[in-house]
């Protein structure tokens, strides 16, 4: 016997047409009046609450939560104000899938497909998501007070470092005017690599491996040109893989992972600084050196870092070294995207013209091959390959 017997007609909850944005946010496109449309949005924003008003969907289901208590974000109480369902901290059942298109029954936060539960969260209200506000509201303020506070005092110690360089190895690689690509074991890594495959065949930037990023770039077929971390979480394999390796260490010189890179018999400098980010000293020594343009990928910063770090002692270190590169710091997704051709399209369009360019050759040198015309030329060579093939059947 099912434990959720089917629905009729006068059973209560709200019915609509699931948009599964889960797998992809183009999902978010295809919303239509009375959709239920389920997401993974923590901190929901005010664009992305107005594109689901705008949309007239019925309820938002959110596998985060719409106010986690990182900032004071606008959006769910947009969502409410406009009478959309909102519930967070959704769960998807093992044994369902959801089935993007179908009509499903919302009822008490719990999501049903027929007699199938597939989903169920929180319903939010009103009352907790005014408490949410004020609470993240305050806590903001907290860890910005103490983040200005830690950043003074950081800017005011590295300076020799973040103005002019002092401590920054000199390195054989020349990075002078040249692309580097910094790789780190972040979110989305691998996928960001293998989207900068192009660019990568296209300007042979300096490849610079951060902690296992560098077991990344190995993984992909590339050989790095610089790794910087701490050897003892990168693979013994890709530190003898030729790159000079780079060690972070503290003002006192004393580098984590040195005896490990002495038993390798590997050579390695140190890079002393208060900052125990590898990315950072990768990004500051990347500048430093001349490099023209700093791609990274598995690496961000974003405001929704800076107001809800737990860590505010990371951040002033993190802030500086992209305030360092400036404006030639590039996310990595941004520049995969410039080499991402939907459907083949630029397979085709190169394959058209290698075409286009065969043909031309053929009409050159047919066209030129004889004391007649470039139409007889043309016909004659045309008809001794035809006499040439029927030939090879004979």
């Amino acid at each position: 016997m099912s434990l959720f017997p089917k629905k009729t007609a006068a059973e209560p909850g709200v019915q609509g047409t699931v948009r599964d944005c889960l797998r992809s946010d183009r999902a978010l496109n295809k919303l239509a009046e009375g959709d239920i449309v389920v997401i993974d949005a923590p901190d929901i924003t005010r664009v992305l609450a107005q594109r689901i008003i705008d949309a007239k969907a019925k309820a938002v289901l959110n596998t985060g939560a719409f106010t986690t208590g990182a900032v004071p974000n606008f959006g769910p109480q947009m969502l409410l104000d406009a009478d959309v369902i909102l519930v967070e901290n959704v769960e998807l059942a093992e044994s369902a899938k959801l089935r993007d298109g179908k009509v499903h029954r919302l009822y008490e936060g719990k999501l049903y497909l027929g007699d199938r539960r597939v989903a169920a969260g929180d319903e939010v209200a009103l009352e907790k998501l005014s408490a949410d506000f004020d609470e993240a509201r305050t806590s903001m303020v907290d860890r910005l007070e103490a983040f200005s506070g830690n950043f003074v005092e950081f800017a005011a110690t590295e300076a020799p470092l973040y103005v002019d360089g002092l401590g920054i190895p000199d390195v054989e690689t020349p990075l002078e005017g040249r692309k580097v690509l910094i790789v780190r074991a972040g979110e989305g890594h691998e996928r960001t690599l293998k989207g900068l495959k192009g660019f990568i065949g296209e300007f042979d930037p300096v490849l610079i491996g951060v902690d296992a990023g560098a077991d990344a770039l190995v993984g992909q077929g590339y050989e790095p040109d610089l790794i910087i971390g701490d050897p003892e979480g990168i693979g013994a394999e890709t530190l003898r893989c030729g790159a000079r390796v780079i060690l972070p260490a503290d003002p006192d010189g004393h580098a984590q992972g040195l005896e490990h890179i002495q038993d390798l018999g590997i050579g390695a400098m140190t890079f002393p600084a208060l900052s125990d980010s590898a990315t950072d000293l990768a990004l500051v020594l990347a500048d430093h050196h001349g490099a023209s343009m700093i791609v990274t990928a598995g690496s961000s910063l974003d405001q929704g870092d800076v107001y809800g770090a737990a860590d505010q002692q990371a951040l002033p270190s993190a802030l500086l070294s992209r305030l360092k590169a400036g404006d030639k710091l590039v996310n990595g997704d941004v520049v995969a995207d410039l080499y991402r051709v939907e459907g083949g399209g630029l397979r085709f369009m190169w394959a058209l013209l290698a075409i286009i360019v065969a043909l031309a050759v053929i009409f050159a040198i047919a066209g030129t091959a004889g004391d007649g015309s470039v139409g007889e030329n043309l016909v004659d060579t045309w008809n001794s390959i035809a006499l040439w093939f029927q030939g090879l059947f004979k």
